[in-house]
């Protein structure tokens, strides 16, 4: 039976043709330690009780998850030509720490990573790494240039204490693009379109092994500047304060008591266009208690905003809106068995809507923009979840909710009506600017782990999100249904490990140009805006191979886009098509 499923799983990993996937590119990370890269359906933020309290000795043999390198559970899918999300083979026997690792492919793909990592006898560690990634883009489809490079230069120190472990990293990183999605002019090819994003980020992070009163801090900061000069300073402090594992008689029960409290500042300054400039000061208060008896749990909180807001540009003075908000946080699980937990819950929260977010989210935002916190006054949802025989995990869910500020992006109109294309790079019609308006979300998603063989992950989400406006007959640019599927399967004694990832993503609405020329004493040009385009959805689908060689040498195969379709990401915007990639990776 067991070769069958073995049989079986080889095919599943081969049909390429009928599979999905995703447009981003790969960054290859090194081989650390840690848990496979798998969805954790069943964590979720609430107060249930964490338990810290191992010792400082095993918890040096848990180092501390960086994320400088380190992939996230579930990474982000950015929508950007030349940023990927990973799906490069990853080995839990013999990881090393010290590695460096280069590969090649067509489109000029040139990647580069390396990291050297060093535990010194006081218990502290000391690392850094590098990480490149550049594409000379879509030469045959453009005239002018698409190419792009992202790089990034991180350190990091841990140190294990007898109360807690310590966390210090910084990074800086470097995306140099262009805004090439140019569809209702025709420029010259030696147009400038240039932009660039240079951010620096410091974290510091120490956890206390035991959840009495104080549970842990952090402190983040960023500092960004662009091709533009506009700036952004961000910095936001958060202490978890608890009290768990208190028993309330013979009942069974035990009470969980936190205190969330966090402070966060952004200052974001424009130069070009409106000259937009924002300050932002957060303060934070999230109490909570949670009654647990087993698996079942009955969680009730609040959560307090008290925001100080500055927005100015030079067509307006200064507006100040100082305001206090609440929020619920309730959530419930009644755990008739590990098979079958039903929950549900309800939850709320301000969120400062940065420029540094906006680029994460669309790299091709104008470096001017009305910034607005987006507050979603509600969301209730329920849901069900559970682990049949260690084998099969899944978690499905749909929930409802009221919004204030909704942000999107809107396609921007030509800034210089005047007849010429000697205009500055974001003023061709090719980039977006951020909207915001009040509206009801609903969404149904689902997540599922299947683990049918030791050496074989199947991993599967979908969810789908509608989105009903005050003033907007649709949501610009997000699409009715994501959805991802991935598998991981080792063969030849773990020396061969092959790799899926596919991601599909239905149509979406956006506004666009049709721009012409005038013929007239003032040569101007006149455009006609199409409140109800399309861009088309997409089908993606990416493998990967890694052989070892050598416990230090390994070769490895990367193929994205596989479909080979130069589908659009923003109006005006292809990616890149069929990539193979072949590299060389040494640890040490």
């Amino acid at each position: 039976m067991n070769k069958k499923i073995q049989l079986l799983s080889i095919l599943f990993l081969g049909v390429s043709q009928f599979a999905f996937s995703q447009i981003k590119e790969e960054k290859l990370v090194l081989n650390k330690k840690r848990e496979p890269e798998v969805k954790k359906i069943e964590k979720k933020k609430t107060s249930v009780e964490t338990i810290k309290n191992y010792p400082p000795e095993e918890k040096s043999q848990n180092p501390v998850k960086y994320t400088i390198t380190d992939v996230p559970a579930v990474s982000d899918f950015k929508t950007s030509t030349i940023q990927g999300e990973d799906v490069a083979p990853k080995f839990d026997g013999t990881a090393q720490n010290n590695y460096v690792q280069f590969g090649m492919g067509n489109y000029g793909k040139i990647l580069l990573d390396g990291n050297v990592s060093k535990v010194l006898d006081n218990k502290i560690e000391v690392g850094a790494d590098v990480h490149l990634l550049s594409t000379s883009g879509l030469k045959k489809d453009y005239d002018w240039k698409s190419k792009q490079t992202s790089a990034s230069f991180g350190a990091f120190l841990n140190s294990y204490g007898e109360k807690g472990k310590f966390n210090l990293n910084a990074e800086y990183g470097l995306n140099n693009y262009n805004y090439y999605g140019i569809y209702a002019l025709e420029p010259a090819a030696d147009v400038d379109l240039k932009q660039k994003v240079n951010q620096f980020k410091v974290n510091g992070y120490y956890d206390f092994y035991s959840n009495e009163i104080l549970n842990d801090v952090r402190v983040k900061s960023s500092f960004l500047k662009d091709h533009f000069d506009a700036q952004e300073n961000q910095v936001s402090i958060l202490a978890n304060l608890s009290k768990h594992a208190v028993e309330l008689g013979k009942s069974g029960i035990n009470l969980n008591a936190d205190l969330g409290v966090g402070l966060e500042a952004v200052k974001t300054d424009f130069e070009i266009g409106n000259k937009n400039s924002s300050n932002f000061f957060n303060t934070n208060l999230a109490p909570k208690v949670t009654f647990r008896k087993g698996e079942s749990y009955l969680m009730l909180g609040s959560s307090f905003s008290f925001l100080n807001a500055k927005n100015s540009n030079i067509q307006m003075e200064q507006m100040k809106n100082n305001k206090t908000y609440w929020f619920p946080q309730a959530e419930f699980q009644v755990a008739a068995a590990k098979e079958f937990k039903f929950y549900g819950g309800v939850e709320g929260g301000l969120k400062l809507n940065t420029y540094g977010d906006l680029l994460q989210a669309n790299p091709y935002a104008l470096s001017d923009q009305y910034l607005k916190p987006t507050e979603t006054k509600y969301h209730f949802y329920v849901g069900l979840r559970g682990d049949i025989d260690e084998t099969l995990k899944y978690d499905f869910s749909a929930g409802f909710g009221k919004m204030k500020d909704i942000m999107f992006f809107k396609a921007n109109n030509l800034f210089d009506n005047n007849y010429t294309l000697n205009r500055s790079a974001y003023d061709f019609a090719n980039t977006f600017s951020a909207v915001y308006d009040d509206g009801n979300v609903s969404d149904i998603k689902g997540s599922i782990q299947y683990f049918p063989l030791e050496n074989l992950i199947i991993d599967g989400e979908v969810r789908f999100t509608k989105y009903s406006l005050k003033n907007y007959d649709n949501i610009y640019n997000v699409p009715l249904v994501n959805a991802s599927i991935g598998a991981k399967y080792t063969m030849l004694d773990k020396k061969l490990l092959l790799g899926f990832k596919g991601i599909f993503a239905s149509d979406r609405t956006t506004n666009s140009y049709a721009i012409e020329g005038v013929g007239s004493p003032n040569m101007i040009f006149q455009s006609t805006e199409n409140t109800n385009d399309k861009v088309g959805g997409y089908a993606d689908l990416n493998l990967s191979a890694e052989y070892k060689i050598h416990k230090n040498f390994s070769i490895f195969a990367l193929g994205n886009n596989l479909l080979s379709s130069k589908y659009q990401t923003y109006k005006g915007y292809k990616v890149l098509g069929a990539q193979i990639l072949g590299g060389v990776k040494i640890t040490f």
